[in-house]
């Protein structure tokens, strides 16, 4: 059974501070799994490819969903963004990448602590 839906909604979801959010694959691409998010295999490869070129992701910020982000943090385990009021954040494990976002009701400081809370446990268990 695949642990990550109930990962998600228990550790992101039900802190009413995580609007969406989704757990992918870092090699592959492939989700595992989602909330109210729907991530085509090309957006993965944006988010990928914004932890190989961090420089840049802080420079040009990310497109997603049609929206531009700014880049507010970008380094190789975490990549925060914000779209008038909006944000998304990203962050990698050895094996992961969890994207989430907020809306502009949300506190971003408690999404952020959820999201780097959830990816330090996936980094316990060895993923």
């Amino acid at each position: 059974m695949n642990p990550f839906p109930k990962l998600l909604e228990n550790c992101l979801i039900d802190t009413k501070h995580v609007e969406s959010a989704a757990i992918f694959v870092a090699k592959t691409g492939d989700v595992t799994a989602a909330s109210n998010f729907t991530v085509c295999p090309e957006q993965t490869q944006v988010f990928l490819n914004a932890f190989k070129q961090v420089n840049l992701t802080r420079q040009r910020g990310l497109k997603c969903r049609n929206k531009h982000y700014t880049c507010v943090r970008a380094d190789r385990h975490s990549i925060y963004t914000k779209c008038e009021g909006h944000g998304l954040i990203l962050v990698r494990t050895a094996l992961y990448v969890i994207v989430a976002t907020y809306s502009q009701s949300m506190y971003p400081s408690i999404c952020v602590e959820a999201v780097e809370k959830l990816a330090e446990y996936l980094r316990e268990k060895g993923n």
